[in-house]
Parts: C-alpha cells; sequence; structure tokens
C-alpha cells in the first residue's frame, strides 16, 4: 500500500480510504449494499490486511447507526487506525438539528465521538456548504474542537472553489486551523472537479479524498452499451453522478475494458489507478458489497499505467474548457502556474 501525506499536514494516509456509508445501512444507504456488523468487521480485517489505515463514515449515515458499526468493529484496535467523520445533515426534525452552526456542530462533534467509542476524530469534515451560517463562525467552531483535542484535522466535502477559498481566508483571519483536505466526487468520467477544485488543491495545499471513485460501479466494467449487472443502486434510482452524456460514458468505458485487458485488470483498477496519478490526490474512498469487490478494488494500489495509456484515457474523456480558461488558454498560456496547471496542462499537450 502507497502512503500520501494529506495535504501539506504531517498526517500520512493510505492510498484508499475504506467507506462505510453501507455499515448497518438502512433504506437510502441500503443502495451501496448493507453489510451487518460481522461483514463490516470482516471489510475492516481485509482493508487493514492490505494496508489501509483510514476509514470514512459520517454522522449523516442512516442517523449514526455507520458511526456506531464502526466504532464498534474499531474497538480494541490499533489506535493507528483513522477514521474521518463529517457533519453538516440533519440529525433530527428541530430548527437547530442541520447546518454549520457552531451549536450543530460541537453538539455533533460530541455525539459522533461517543458512537464511534473514541476521544477524539481524526479527520472532521464539513459535509456540505451552508449559506445560512456565517462562515467565521462554522470556522471558530472546528477550531474549538482542535484546540480542546476532540479533532485532530479539519477539512470540507463538496464545496466549490469560492467556498473553500472563504473559509481558508477567514481561518487565516482568526489565525485559526484551517483545511488540510477536501472531500470531492471526481472520476475520468466526472471530471468537472478539474476547473476549480484540483487548482484549490495545489495552491493551498488541500489534499484531495476522492469520493465514490468508480461512480458506484459505473466504471467497473460491468456497465456496459448492452449489460446491466443484476445488483446495482443505479437500477434503484441513484443519481451520483448524473450522466449528461451515455455515448461518452459508454467510450470511457470500452476504453478502460480495453487498458485493463492489456493488464490482466479489471476496469474499475484501471479508473482508480487513473485517478490516483493525478495531482493533488491523497487518497480514495472505496467501498464493497462483497470480499471479493474489495480485494480487487485494493490490488489497484499496485497497478501503474503507462503515459500512452494515461493518453488514451485523458483524450477520451477530456471535456471542454469552459470561460474563462478558454480565453486563459488562448491569450496566457505561457504564464500559468503550477495550480492553473492542474487544469490546463493536459489541454496544452493536446495541442501540440
Amino acid at each position: 500500500m502507497e502512503y500520501r501525506n494529506l495535504g501539506r499536514s504531517g498526517l500520512k494516509t493510505s492510498l484508499f480510504t475504506l467507506g462505510t456509508m453501507n455499515f448497518d445501512g438502512e433504506d437510502f444507504f441500503t443502495m451501496p449494499g448493507s453489510l451487518d456488523r460481522v461483514q463490516a468487521g470482516r471489510m475492516v480485517d481485509i482493508a487493514v490486511e492490505h494496508g489501509v489505515n483510514v476509514f470514512d463514515t459520517s454522522n449523516a449515515y442512516t442517523k449514526g447507526r455507520s458511526e456506531s458499526a464502526l466504532g464498534e468493529v474499531l474497538k480494541n484496535r490499533s489506535s493507528q487506525l483513522l477514521i474521518t467523520t463529517k457533519v453538516r445533515f440533519g440529525m433530527g426534525d428541530g430548527p437547530n438539528q442541520q447546518g454549520l452552526s457552531r451549536h450543530h456542530i460541537i453538539e455533533q462533534c460530541e455525539l459522533s465521538l461517543k458512537r464511534l467509542q473514541r476521544d477524539h476524530i481524526d479527520v472532521y469534515l464539513l459535509h456540505e456548504w451552508d449559506g445560512h451560517t456565517p462562515i467565521e463562525e462554522t470556522m471558530e467552531a472546528l477550531n474549538t474542537l482542535v484546540k480542546h483535542g476532540k479533532v485532530r484535522y479539519i477539512g470540507c466535502s463538496n464545496f466549490s472553489g469560492w467556498h473553500i477559498m472563504k473559509a481558508m481566508m477567514a481561518a487565516d483571519r482568526a489565525q485559526g486551523e484551517k483545511f488540510v483536505c477536501q472531500q470531492i466526487h471526481y472520476t475520468i468520467e466526472a471530471r468537472e472537479a478539474e476547473y476549480e477544485l484540483l487548482p484549490v488543491t495545489i495552491d493551498q495545499g488541500i489534499g484531495v479524498q476522492v469520493w465514490s471513485p468508480i461512480a458506484g460501479g459505473l466504471l467497473s466494467g460491468k456497465f456496459r452499451r448492452n449489460a446491466t449487472p443484476e445488483q446495482s443502486r443505479h437500477l434503484d434510482g441513484w443519481t451520483e453522478p448524473p450522466i449528461r452524456d451515455r455515448e461518452r460514458l459508454w467510450r470511457i468505458v470500452d476504453a478502460l475494458v480495453e487498458v485493463g485487458d492489456a493488464h490482466g485488470v479489471s476496469a474499475a483498477q484501471v479508473a482508480l489507478a487513473w485517478t490516483a496519478g493525478k495531482p493533488g490526490i491523497s487518497s480514495m474512498v472505496i467501498g464493497a458489497r462483497n470480499e471479493a469487490q474489495l480485494k480487487d478494488t485494493l490490488a489497484a494500489a499496485k497497478l501503474k499505467l503507462k503515459a500512452d495509456e494515461r493518453k488514451k484515457l485523458d483524450d477520451v474523456s477530456q471535456l471542454p474548457l469552459l470561460y474563462p480558461y478558454w480565453h486563459q488558454h488562448n491569450t496566457v498560456s505561457e504564464r500559468l502556474g503550477t495550480a492553473d496547471l492542474a487544469l490546463h496542462a493536459p489541454y496544452q499537450t493536446h495541442n501540440k
């Protein structure tokens, strides 16, 4: 297993993080497949055996049941196993039981710690933006939790570029804790993060944890133009990510399968290896319905793509440059910095 620094922090995280949304899952959270605690324990065993040292959950996953299951499974295990969890979504019907207010963040942190059976959270993430709460209040609450030893590192998830910069500026003005990571959706099919979020990662030293790195199985190779697996969340109304160009999706899957066949591995492993080679990626949050699926995914840590294979995958999946990026590309390409090139570099190479 490869270990990478989480952003500019000194924390080393495994290339893969085990996602636990389906631990003790109910209702909506059964779509990725529900695992009871015995099955969850086996998944954790396999992950640890392969060198995984990070486990991801959220208070919102089945109203805290995922956290409780993970806490039980990790109880009495090594303190070197890290936990990331999140706060933002509704945990009750009251007006103050959602959002990123000081009240909600601190209350939910305490409840998460009880469910996880730990005295601290290794990485605490804001699960989504809250436009009704001043960002200064949110960042001050996170800083308080770090100062009190309840949280070691902080991050965000599903923020836009300007949301991140506003939060970082608020923290800087208060001389408080800043984000060390962002958890985002980013795959060879869903490359929108390249417009703003990867450049922000490079510029601000914020590590990237990718959620759903094979798009809930869409990039596994099991979905083809004329074939759909019998068990899939996409058959039950799952819309993450939204597929706006189905023909483009199939072209990407065809390329993943072709490269995978050349290496004797699954398309899923190729999709993961492609993402792992992109700038700023610290870890990828993976999940699995069963042991065989998890083992195949973890094997991607050993796959190294050749330059011509990466180019083939880049070319079939590249998105158009939106404004103002096409204008920058056309007029000032010789004056773009390292962060800019997280977006622009493939377009410059493609046009040579």
